[in-house]
């Protein structure tokens, strides 16, 4: 005879459980809003900002007479100090008034109008850096010196 080894098995009262216990959450939740409440008053502070004075700025509307201006028209034409220049003498008349100043007089303003081309921009720029130029600068408006060939504003 054969001898039946019995096996049992304990089954659970109840089965698994598929839910989330959201308590401990909602504590920590809470906690972390009373933290947030009380210290996000005190992390507001004033910035100290300081604001740059006014400056009484003098217009000169005179150009020196040793001062190169160099404006851009609309239409993309160059005048240096009111003497319309073309473009294939631009760097040529340059360097032949800038050759007798040291190297530190060699300061150069362009000055733009509003609706002229960017690559003539650019093109006065390097054309006046390539003619000897050591400092270049912008003037944000025609001199009057300049304008004297210039058609009045509208």
């Amino acid at each position: 005879m054969k001898k039946r080894h019995r096996t049992s098995f304990v089954k659970p009262v109840a089965g698994p459980k598929s839910e989330i216990n959201v308590t401990p959450l909602v504590d920590v939740v809470l906690v972390l809003l009373i933290i947030f409440m009380v210290v996000t008053p005190l992390s507001e502070k004033d910035l100290a900002v300081r604001i740059p004075t006014l400056e009484t700025v003098q217009t000169t509307i005179d150009v020196p007479p040793d001062q190169i201006v160099v404006r851009v028209e609309r239409t993309g034409a160059f005048t240096i100090n009111g003497v319309a220049t073309p473009a294939s003498e631009y760097i040529d008349s340059l360097h032949k008034r800038l050759w007798p100043r040291t190297l530190v007089d060699r300061v150069v303003f362009v000055a733009p109008e509003d609706e002229a081309p960017y690559k003539k921009l650019v093109e006065a720029l390097d054309g006046a850096r390539s003619a000897g130029a050591s400092t270049l600068g912008m003037a944000a408006e025609p001199s009057d010196a300049n304008t004297a060939t210039a058609p009045p504003p509208p």
